[in-house]
Order: structure tokens, then C-alpha cells, then sequence
């Protein structure tokens, strides 16, 4: 599949066309950010350009859970640098991520603001599973086999450790501890000792502790690794001649005693220890060291795959997705169908739901983006599962659960938006008031909600039988001839819901006037 610009929808945009077939990766991690181009043709993927700056993020997570000034300032630096490499490139062509630092960080909305605007596109926030998930895409795509295989990525803040079969994950999990966070903590004050290491590996650990069993060694037949720890750690045991490029118990017992000899970071001298690394190589060689024993790792193999490549490599099943072709399959859809049939949802109830939302949004918003359209469907899919936890005030239980449930495929901002629509479902719109000053979630809005009001009956529906019509902040509604007279119950909530819009909302529901109603 060559993914040129002539491929793409009208709707894409056609601008920089020096870079058809090209896709881009942004991995904002909380010790580096990596920008990676690459071209996919079939099932062959070409690395086009690959940059790489140390930011440490991570470590300026304050005390507080805020990132410091400095720490936000050297992050859209880099951005800015990234964002000239991207000059031309289209925004369907680059998908940025966030990892564990921007998770934790209370302050982390006011920073993605910033540097969205730095770079020119948007940034998702993804949670520790999905970034296990793309770890192991970009991991099984370059380096195929047909073993089980247990792939571990150990990051700034978090580890990412993954169990696949061929390109499909079985299990995948992420634990909050990682080379720099550990680094602080233990070696912070620049000194090497052995209670530093013991201390160190023990807090690894107690993390690491509830994952012995889902991932001990007869679920697995080899052991990568992924990313920036393992390169480096599997460059320095091959730099010194300790290993191949393995990376052992041996090996890393060897590395350790380095450290403690040295006595202190600025005297540690070792070939192919690179500058960036030095002050966060002990946390992580604890956490390889806590892996290696207790998950009984005999050589962990450095990956060819990473985070960066699992994005493309997604992003390009979007694409298909997008053009519905039988390449691939959008993630989000999986993920969607998988929450109905968790939360046993009413499905043709939803499908109804989605139809007439679906009429009444392109009536209202007719260029309205591909993304925002399938947003409204993926609302209307799942804006009942809170129906699991109780009937009562299932909206608000529907909108926790889609805030907070792990769906592979969706970012946490995507989440938290779907989140919203699907609280803004019933009742009052003072609760959603900030998200409609948004001109296109009011319309979803009002659309989701008069699509439920006009299958409340849970019955077939004529998806055509109401018409919207959009005049400038005004939705004015419409029916067919003999609609009314055999709808009374519906007619009595439309108006009931053109009174909450009256009241407190931003847009206007206009229904025909109607003698003796």
C-alpha cells in the first residue's frame, strides 16, 4: 500500500505534497522526545529521518505533581525544532503522543495548550496500557515471530512490560517506575553505593510485584527489549566486550559493580556510556536487574521496534480505516464493540440512537470532520453502558466509565471528550457548560440527545420522520405530516428539551408551532 496523497479522502488536507507517503511519530517521553518519518509500502517500513533530544520531562515534576517553568521550557523547545522539520506536512500525516510524565502531571493541560500551539498539531495524552500496546505493535511489525514473547520497555517514569503472539498482545501492562524517577530517588545526591542499588531494586520491586505471575517465564519463549534503557545498557556490556549485546545477570551485575567502584556519577568511565545517559543509568539498570531475577530473564534481545514505529504503524490502520478498505481496522472501533459486549449494551437500541443522530448532525454540521462524525457514533454506542452499574443516573456512570476504562486505540483526551458528550446526554447543561462554548460538541450534543428522545420507546424509527435545520445559533426542528398526532409522549420531552436549551443553553431549539399543544 503506498500512502500518497491521491489516496487519501477529499476531506484530508493536500497541501505539502513534497511529502506523500510519509507518516510521522512524535514520542514526547518523560526523559527524551523522538520524532521519527517513515514510509510504509505493503508490509515494508523505511525509516525517512529520526530525531532524538534528551528534555527530561520527568524530572521536572515537582513535589506538587507540577511541571516546573524550566521542565515546560525546554519540552517546547524541542517542539519548535520538531515543528521546522515538519514544515509541509499535513496534520493526517503526524500523530504526537504523551507518556507517563504528562499522566501524572496536575498542570498538564496548561503545557499541551502551549505546545500544541509550538508544534501545530494536536498531542494525545495516552494511558500506560495503550502505550504498551503501540510498544508491542512497532516491536512485533519490525522483528516478526511466531514465539511467544514477553517485551519489556523501560521508560523515564513507567515500564511498559507487554506478552504477545505473533503481532497480537495478549497482556499488557504498565508499572509506574522508571530510570529517571528511580534515578531521583536513589541516586539523586550523584553517589554510587551498594545500599543505593539494594534499596533501589527493592522499590522496583514491590512495583513490579503483582506482575510475577501474569508474566512468568512458561508464558514466553524469548525476551526483547524496547527503547532507550536497553540500547544503552545493551551498547555499554557490548562497547566493554561483557556480552554480544545481551543483556544478562551477569552483565548487569558487572555494570553495577562499575558504578559502585567509581563511587560517584562524574567519575563513572565506561565505553559507550553516552552523556544523556549518565545520570539515569543506575535507576535503570535496577529495574533490568529486578526484571532479570525476578521474571527468571536469562538474556533480554534489544528490540528493533518502539513506542515511535507503533504509532505509525496505527496511524496507518486509521488511515485504511478511514478509506474502508479491508487493510486494517481503526483500533477505536474494536475497542468500541468490545465495551458494548462487556457492558452488555442494548445494541440495536444503540444502532437506532446512532442513525437518527448521524441525520440530524449532517443536516446541522455538513463539512463536519470524518473524526468528529465517528466521535458522535461512538457516543451514541456507548452512552448506556452506565446502565451495568445502575439505572438511576446511568448517564453520569456511562461518562466515569468511558473516562476511566481502558480502551485500546483511544487516547485519554479522546476519552475524557467522549466523556463529556455522553454525560451531556440527559438533564441539565450547566454540568457541560465549559465543553459547549465548543460550537461543534454543542451541536453533537444536541443532536445525541434529540436522537434519545426520538427512540426513547426502544422501538423501529423512522430516522427521516425529524429534520434540523440549522440558522445561525438556532436548531430549528421539524417533522413529517401526521408525525405529531401519533407521538404525543415525544412531542412532550422535545419540548421539554427545547426549554433546557432555552435555558442554559448556547444554542436555541426551535420546535414548529403546533395548535393545542
Amino acid at each position: 500500500m503506498d500512502l500518497t496523497l491521491a489516496a487519501r479522502p477529499a476531506s484530508f488536507d493536500t497541501a505539502g505534497a513534497r511529502w506523500r507517503g510519509l507518516l510521522a511519530a512524535i514520542d514526547m517521553g518523560s526523559n527524551s522526545f523522538r520524532l521519527e518519518l517513515g514510509q510504509l509500502d505493503g508490509a515494508r517500513y523505511r525509516r525517512v529521518d529520526y530525531l532524538k533530544e534528551t528534555v527530561r520531562l520527568g524530572a521536572g515534576l515537582d513535589e506538587n505533581g507540577l511541571l516546573t517553568e524550566e521542565a515546560i521550557l525546554r519540552g517546547l523547545a524541542c517542539l519548535a525544532r520538531f515543528a521546522k522539520r515538519l514544515e509541509g506536512v499535513s496534520s493526517w500525516q503526524v500523530r504526537a503522543v504523551a507518556t507517563q510524565t504528562l499522566r501524572e502531571a496536575r498542570n498538564r493541560n496548561a503545557f499541551l495548550a502551549r505546545a500544541e500551539t509550538v508544534l501545530g498539531h494536536a498531542i494525545e495524552v495516552i494511558s500506560g496500557r495503550e502505550e504498551a500496546r503501540l510498544i508491542y505493535a512497532g516491536v512485533a511489525r519490525l522483528q516478526p515471530s511466531t514465539q511467544p514473547r514477553l517485551v519489556i520497555d523501560i521508560g523515564g517514569r513507567s515500564t511498559e512490560m507487554i506478552l504477545g503472539h505473533g503481532r497480537k498482545p495478549v497482556l499488557a501492562e504498565s508499572f509506574q517506575v522508571g530510570s529517571v524517577s528511580l534515578s531521583m530517588k536513589y541516586f539523586g545526591s550523584g553517589r554510587y553505593t551498594e545500599a543505593a542499588f539494594r534499596a533501589a531494586q527493592v522499590a522496583a520491586g514491590a512495583e513490579l510485584e503483582e506482575a510475577l505471575q501474569p508474566f512468568a517465564p512458561e508464558h514466553w519463549v524469548e525476551a526483547l527489549g524496547s527503547s532507550g534503557t536497553v540500547g544503552a545498557v545493551s551498547q555499554l556490556l557490548q562497547a566493554n566486550r561483557i556480552t554480544d549485546g545481551r543483556i544478562t545477570p551477569g552483565g548487569l551485575r558487572w555494570l553495577m559493580e562499575q558504578c559502585i567502584a567509581a563511587g560517584r556519577v562524574e567519575r563513572l568511565a565506561l565505553a559507550g556510556l553516552k552523556e544523556d545517559r549518565r545520570a539515569i543509568i543506575a535507576g535503570g539498570l535496577s529495574i533490568l536487574y529486578t526484571l532479570a531475577t525476578h521474571f527468571g530473564i536469562d538474556a533480554l534481545i534489544p528490540a528493533r521496534g518502539a513506542l515511535r514505529q507503533g504509532v505509525i504503524f496505527d496511524l496507518d490502520e486509521r488511515l485504511n480505516a478511514s478509506q474502508q478498505t479491508n487493510d486494517g481496522e481503526d483500533m477505536r472501533d474494536s475497542s468500541v464493540r468490545e465495551l458494548q459486549r462487556r457492558f452488555l449494551v442494548d445494541e440495536p437500541q444503540a444502532q437506532r440512537v446512532a442513525q437518527v443522530a448521524e441525520q440530524l448532525y449532517l443536516n446541522v454540521q455538513p463539512d463536519a470532520s470524518r473524526d468528529s462524525r465517528r466521535e458522535l457514533q461512538w457516543a451514541c454506542a456507548l452512552h448506556e453502558i452506565g446502565m451495568m452499574v445502575s439505572h438511576h443516573d446511568h448517564h453520569r456512570h456511562s461518562a466515569y466509565m468511558l473516562g476511566h476504562v481502558d480502551a485500546p486505540g483511544f487516547s485519554q483526551s479522546e476519552q475524557r471528550r467522549l466523556a463529556e458528550l455522553v454525560l451531556a446526554q440527559r438533564g441539565g447543561l450547566r454540568k457541560v457548560e465549559a465543553s459547549l462554548t465548543q460550537a461543534d460538541f454543542a451541536w453533537q450534543t444536541l443532536c445525541l440527545r434529540l436522537a434519545i428522545i426520538k427512540c426513547h420507546a426502544r422501538g423501529p424509527v423512522d430516522k427521516h420522520a425529524l429534520a434540523l435545520r440549522r440558522s445561525g445559533s438556532a436548531a430549528e426542528l421539524s417533522w413529517q405530516p401526521g408525525w405529531l398526532e401519533n407521538h404525543p409522549r415525544t412531542h412532550y420531552l422535545l419540548t421539554e428539551e427545547a426549554a433546557i436549551w432555552q435555558r442554559s443553553g448556547p444554542l436555541q431549539l426551535e420546535l414548529p408551532r403546533t395548535a393545542g399543544y
